[in-house]
């Protein structure tokens, strides 16, 4: 199955993404943090839109989905039940393991609890492709904000970490040479941290997105990933709080 996948800029350092299903054509935004980038996104896709996928409630991720569902008003709304109460309101309700198609494309709804206790990730497993939101980033990962989160994002990891290496990574930031600083202070030696750093550099420079970045990529090189049990993670996540 052929699923485009496309990083769109927006806000001051977050991407929402766009997914056009080839042999259908069918059209998706994920996590719209503004809603004008978005739209120009889709018109250059073909001008329709059939569904708005978010990962979680936080405004820089779902902002734009008023403007969006009135510019395409038979676009539904997919969220999570757990957070259906702090999402903008939602056509289609969905749990873990539940199914969202995208014309020929289906997504396996995953939930990774942590960074928000409701936060989700669409799973296109025929396509490689995980929406993964905030909960992992290229050299990093999501900062745990509610209650229970660090232990809760310390086995979501876990679970993502047990995906295909060959899984794309489509997360909701740059964030890719911040967490490289903290990356090297913590694993120095690392030769595949450095050829991530060196490539994401270059990226940056030709005016590219670093992601998505693959999971064997993270596997090897992110710090979070290689924490040898929870209290390392720990200790890691935050030391990177307050790391400069």
């Amino acid at each position: 199955m052929s699923l485009r996948v496309e990083a769109v800029p927006c806000l001051e350092d977050n991407y929402l993404w766009l997914l056009k299903d080839s042999p259908t054509g069918a059209v998706a935004i994920c996590d719209p943090g503004e809603a004008a980038p978005a739209i120009a996104a889709v018109e250059a896709a073909g001008g329709e839109l059939d569904s708005i996928l978010l990962t979680h409630h936080h405004g820089d991720h779902v902002n734009g989905v008023a403007e969006l569902k009135a510019r395409f008003p038979a676009a539904k709304v997919v969220g999570a039940a757990l957070d259906a109460h702090r999402l903008p309101p939602l056509d289609v309700v969905v749990k873990e393991g539940d199914i969202v198609p995208l014309g020929a494309a289906r997504a396996e709804v995953l939930h990774y609890p942590g960074h928000t206790t409701g936060h989700i990730a669409f799973h296109f497993v025929a396509n490689h492709v995980l929406l993964c939101g905030d909960v992992i980033f290229a050299l990093g990962c999501g900062r745990p904000l509610e209650p229970g989160g660090m232990e809760a994002l310390w086995h979501s990891l876990r679970r993502l970490a047990r995906l295909p290496g060959n899984t794309r990574l489509c997360c909701g930031h740059e964030y890719t040479q911040s967490n490289a600083r903290f990356a090297l202070h913590v694993d120095p030696d690392n030769a595949a941290l450095k050829a991530e750093v060196e490539a994401a550099g270059a990226l940056l420079a030709a005016g590219r997105p670093t992601v998505p970045t693959t999971l064997a990529q993270e596997l090897a090189a992110n710090p979070f990933l290689r924490a040898r049990d929870l209290a390392e993670f720990t200790a890691r996540r935050e030391a990177k709080n307050h790391f400069r």
